[in-house]
């Protein structure tokens, strides 16, 4: 059984308006040559202008949407439709979309329209429409009462109309109910986004500055790093992908309003997804995740400026639990230290020494550190034996010394083994050697082939692996359509590039015909012989495969490594020695004088 084929809801136009009409509308909008374009930043003011304009010379005009509401054509049509668009002050068209094709939309004016600052009702031919004019209106002046009455938000500055969500239908999905209830009380929602709902909140429409904010408190749990690892990144990315995005930001910095939000959200879900708007000039996403690490949390993934709470992060309750724990843990100390203090006075009188008490104002610690120092005299003008220094000198030279000779020998085991590895390979490598019954061609013949290879755009290039079986099948590849192939390698030494050039006339059987360089790298020009047949075997068996040639470059590496570390901490130990040795010396001259002192 196939699946069920989807059926496609009616528009507001084919709700609204009669067939005849609509079919009407429709094959002129098919021939409209003007239109109205809607760029980054959205359906503005200006945008909504130019509409009304259009429509004072017909009933119909197109409007062509850019990035990014191009990407969502029902949220544009939504937009377009709706009631309000760029922000809480700006009415949209209200006309009603009749034809649509990919990024173009039509929109209808209605039969009685007037142009008017702000616009009535607009009347449809039906009795439905008739009534849905009259309410339109009355929304449109029940929202213009609850503007002016509305008082402004001590947290943000031209907060969006509240509206009474018990008394509207339920037409949304339950994944909207919830993302809506978490973002209610935040800020106005920024209602010119080109993704599907829930609308975010308008970061830029957030306070600069917050009065008396303050970062979050964060405590991490014991034996945990603050940082994310790799491993917890990705699975917080995976797991931020299907959740709606919580804000949209145009703005790079004053971001207190912002962060005081990003907390609450933090209290009911442990990630916050921002996005950027289109068509802000200058935005800088790293400049604005830096701004609030610094003001609200710790880590942040700056691409797509996914802001992701850190593992110590702790919500509003736990914080104001710890800091009255603290405060008590504070005051108990407190109380103990007054106690010890008492005891020591306490004690102090009962001892029959006349010496003087330290003051009772400071600190048991400090009164302590005065008495000992009276007592026993300054700790840091005590001299040490130089013998004593001498032999920790001298242990420590020796501790290192070992130290290093383990390295050493480790650093020998690895290169052994890289030896063995690197024998196993070039055992199966067996270089062919030179023809010696060997075509000849004229000095004329090898300047027009060095001419014609050096015009070639088509080439080999050299890798790390070096010579292989795969190079020399790819040689006879060219062959196979031109008598010249260019080898490019982009080795320094030249007498290796000499000897890889051999090695490539060698093995393919063909004629060098120079050697060039170029601006990078060196151009080996090979000719194929006027003699030439395709071998039955492309690939040699006496080369390395790719991937033996692969290890072989990986183990001659390896080994150049080892052998710089091994001569390196050799050194070392060499250096090690000889300061151990000066040592031994200084303290035989010391004993030796002692000695002659003693006598």
């Amino acid at each position: 059984m196939g699946r069920e084929k989807k059926v496609r809801a009616l528009t507001e136009a084919e709700r609204r308006l009669p067939g005849e009409l609509l079919g009407r509308l429709r094959r002129e909008a098919r021939g409209l040559g003007r239109w109205v374009k809607v760029r980054k930043a959205g359906v503005t003011e200006e945008v909504v202008e130019k509409i009304k304009e259009g429509w004072g010379e017909g009933e119909l005009v197109m409007v062509r949407f850019g990035v990014p509401l191009c990407r969502n054509m029902d949220r544009a049509r939504e937009i377009v439709e709706g009631g309000v668009g760029w922000n809480d002050r700006v009415e949209m068209t209200g006309g009603l979309v009749v034809w649509s094709k990919k990024d173009a939309l039509v929109i209808y004016r209605g039969c009685n329209y007037h142009n008017a600052s702000v616009p009535s009702g607009i009347s449809w031919e039906s009795e439905e429409d008739n009534h849905v004019s009259t309410v339109k209106s009355n929304a449109i002046i029940n929202r213009a009462t609850i503007t002016e009455n509305q008082e402004e938000s001590p947290f943000v500055a031209g907060t969006a109309l509240e509206i009474n969500n018990d008394t509207l239908p339920i037409n949304e999905t339950l994944y909207e109910r919830e993302a809506n209830r978490l973002l209610d009380g935040l800020g106005p929602r920024y209602t010119n986004w080109w993704w599907p709902k829930p609308l975010p909140v308008d970061g830029d429409m957030l306070p600069e500055v917050v009065p008396g904010f303050r970062p979050p408190f964060r405590r991490c749990p014991p034996h945990l790093r603050p940082k994310l690892t790799d491993d917890e990144l990705t699975y917080l990315r995976k797991l931020a992908r299907p959740l709606p995005t919580h804000f949209v930001l145009g703005r790079n910095s004053k971001l207190q309003g912002l962060a005081a939000a990003i907390i609450k959200v933090w209290e009911k879900c442990s990630i916050v997804k921002i996005a950027l708007k289109y068509g802000i000039p200058n935005t800088n996403n790293e400049m604005m995740a830096w701004e609030l690490k610094a003001s609200a949390f710790h880590n942040c993934v700056v691409p797509h400026l996914n802001n992701l709470i850190g593992k110590d992060f702790l919500p509003g309750r736990v914080a104001n639990l710890i800091f009255k724990r603290e405060k008590e843990l504070d005051s108990c100390q407190l109380q103990e230290e007054d106690a010890r203090l008492k005891a020591f006075r306490s004690l102090h009188n009962m001892d029959n020494n006349n010496d003087t008490l330290p003051s009772a104002s400071m600190g048991e610690a400090c009164s302590e550190f005065q008495y000992i120092q009276t007592k026993l005299g300054d700790v840091g003008e005590y001299e040490f034996d130089p013998k004593v220094q001498i032999e920790a000198e001298k242990e420590r030279l020796e501790k290192e010394i070992r130290k290093q000779e383990r390295r050493l020998s480790i650093l020998q085991m690895k290169l052994e083994r890289s030896e063995n590895e690197l024998a196993k390979l070039n055992s199966s490598w067996k270089p062919g050697e030179k023809v010696a019954d060997q075509e000849l061609i004229t000095e004329e013949e090898r300047q027009t082939f060095r001419r014609i290879g050096l015009k070639m755009d088509q080439f080999l290039l050299l890798g790390r692996r070096g010579v292989y079986d795969g190079v020399i099948g790819s040689i006879h590849q060219h062959w196979k359509h031109r008598e010249v192939v260019k080898v490019i390698t982009m080795q320094r030494d030249y007498s290796q590039i000499i000897q890889t050039a051999r090695l490539l006339e060698n093995e393919s059987g063909g004629l060098l015909v120079a050697v060039e360089k170029l601006k990078r790298g060196h151009a080996i020009i090979i000719y194929r012989g006027k003699n030439y047949s395709r071998p039955l075997k492309f690939l040699p068996e006496n080369l390395l495969t790719k991937r033996e040639a692969l290890q072989q470059s990986m183990e001659m590496q390896r080994r150049g490594s080892l052998k710089f570390f091994a001569r390196l901490t050799a050194q070392i130990i060499s250096d090690l020695k000889d300061r151990l040795g000066n040592l031994e010396g200084r303290n035989e001259e010391m004993m030796s004088g002692t000695s002659e002192n003693q006598k």
